[in-house]
């Protein structure tokens, strides 16, 4: 038993260079470096296109495009003092017995 096993293991030790990469496949292709104008160009065109789709409708997005709406500043404080008020008014009634603690 011991010898099947060791030469079991003895035969994986030795197959499993033969799967290995050969020198030429260890490395990328060479290539030309880009230049300063095709980078640019490049980079203008990913520019363009990612704008394009943060502006365009995301999976999962389920608000309308046109759902934010700019309040001016004076409707900004209509509704602080409104706020205000509401709180100040709820703050003032009394509270809610609930519960046996007490």
């Amino acid at each position: 038993m011991k010898q099947l096993l060791l030469t079991l293991a003895a035969t994986i030790l030795l197959a499993g260079g033969a799967y290995a990469q050969t020198p030429s496949e260890d490395k990328a292709a060479p290539s030309a470096a880009a230049t300063a104008t095709e980078k640019a160009a490049a980079k203008a065109t990913r520019k363009t296109q990612g704008a394009a789709v943060a502006k365009s409708a995301q999976p999962g997005d389920d608000r309308p495009a046109t759902a934010a709406k700019v309040a001016s500043k004076s409707e900004r404080k209509l509704a602080k003092a409104h706020r205000k008020a509401e709180g100040a008014k709820v703050s003032k009634q009394p509270k809610e017995v609930t519960g046996t603690n007490n």
